[in-house]
């Protein structure tokens, strides 16, 4: 009996040890995960944040100037380039271009001509044209730029005012001339940075150096007529003031 309740007896504190030791061995198993996991979570942040600075640190701008003349497309920059590039946004290529942006307009009033510069929109292009108002007249429309031009030469303008449009084409259609629906290009308002602009030609020098030279000609011709009439006048009546010095010479 004794030894029956002996034997039971430590086997009680011997189940509850075992127990306590289990336990304490998943207490611990769990605190050790869960400071490894919040040890290690922190550090994968910290390496995918580095990796992505990393990779934008590393990408570059294509050089690629939308008003640069003969610029070629970034895309075909992309090819050709020693590592990889980016470029800027375009819209799709199923939707009409953006209006190009003109800039510089250089006038040569000895020539009569007009160097024109623009800059491509942010918008998949094809091909350019200009059209050119003079007066009320329809426009005048260039031939095709390919994508790659900027600067084109209007020849033969007269002097006056005359309004000047860029216009941008691809697959899905050509870019808007603002105030195209108004009567007249000369009640069309001129947005700052647009594609149109007004254009003041001024007369050649070449024919203010005519017309002053045929103005001379003509006060000249005027002059040598006033002399010959008044010539012409005092040998048909004489002079009236010689005359009447000769009489007071005879008094005397």
């Amino acid at each position: 009996m004794s030894g029956g309740r002996f034997s039971l007896c430590q086997g009680l504190p011997t189940d509850s040890m075992v127990g306590s030791l289990s336990l304490l061995w998943l207490v611990a198993m769990t605190t050790s995960l869960v400071s490894k996991a919040q040890i290690l979570t922190p550090q994968d942040y910290e390496e995918e944040d580095y990796e992505a600075l990393t990779t934008l640190s590393g990408a570059v701008r294509c050089d690629y100037d939308r008003c640069r003349h003969l610029q070629v497309s970034c895309k075909e920059l992309q090819k050709i380039g020693p590592v990889a590039c980016l470029c800027p946004g375009l819209t799709r290529e199923d939707q009409q271009p953006d209006p190009p942006r003109l800039g510089e307009v250089q006038i040569l009033a000895e020539e009569g001509c007009a160097v024109v510069h623009w800059c491509a929109p942010f918008s998949p292009v094809n091909h350019y044209w200009l059209l050119l108002w003079e007066g009320n007249s329809a426009p005048h429309k260039s031939g095709p730029f390919n994508a790659t031009i900027r600067r084109a030469e209007l020849k033969g303008l007269k002097p006056g005012g005359s309004y000047l449009c860029v216009v941008a084409a691809n697959d899905a259609g050509e870019s808007r001339v603002p105030g195209a629906d108004a009567e007249g290009p000369e009640n069309w308002a001129e947005p700052s940075f647009g594609p149109c602009r007004k254009l003041i030609m001024p007369p050649r020098p070449v024919t203010l150096v005519h017309a002053a030279a045929g103005v001379g000609t003509a006060l000249a011709l005027l002059s040598c007529a006033a002399l010959v009439w008044h010539f012409c006048l005092r040998e048909r009546w004489g002079c009236p003031r010689r005359h009447g010095t000769t009489q007071d010479s005879e008094a005397i």
